[in-house]
């Protein structure tokens, strides 16, 4: 049954953001260490969410690539595309280059950070990194 909410494109009280779903289902996948069929990603969400709509984020997120999925049995099982750290590098990366003024950006987001991340950091832009050879701060 469809509340008007869900009609008018609102929010009621106590429902997810599409969102917030999504994430909580990659989180869920994350969290794994295999493949996982939406019955299995349903019972790690908290909350009383609908089989179809856990089926349907995870068709969502396949269609944007965040998932990849191998036939088992009738269904599909889902695992995530990248890592979690590779997933929130790729979206604050998209964010940088929403922004028209970069600098200010990164000068805002260093800003920002509490002083054990800042020194993570400032770890990382300082020591060479054996992936990258060559580059450095």
């Amino acid at each position: 049954m469809r509340d008007r909410a869900s009609d008018t494109g609102g929010e009621s009280p106590g429902r997810r953001a599409r969102g917030e779903l999504e994430s909580g289902v990659l989180a869920v996948l994350w969290a794994a260490d295999r493949p996982l069929t939406a019955r299995q990603v349903l019972d790690g969400l908290p909350g009383d969410l609908a089989y179809t709509t856990v089926l349907t984020i995870l068709s969502r997120l396949y269609d944007k690539g965040m998932l990849v999925r191998r036939r088992e049995g009738r269904g599909y099982a889902y695992a995530p595309a990248r890592d979690e750290a590779s997933d929130t590098a790729a979206r604050m990366r998209t964010l940088l280059d929403r922004g028209s003024d970069r600098e200010a950006v990164l000068a805002r987001f260093v800003s920002e950070l509490s002083a054990a991340d800042e020194q993570v950091l400032q770890r990382l832009l300082g020591g060479s990194d054996p992936g990258r050879p060559g580059e450095g701060v």
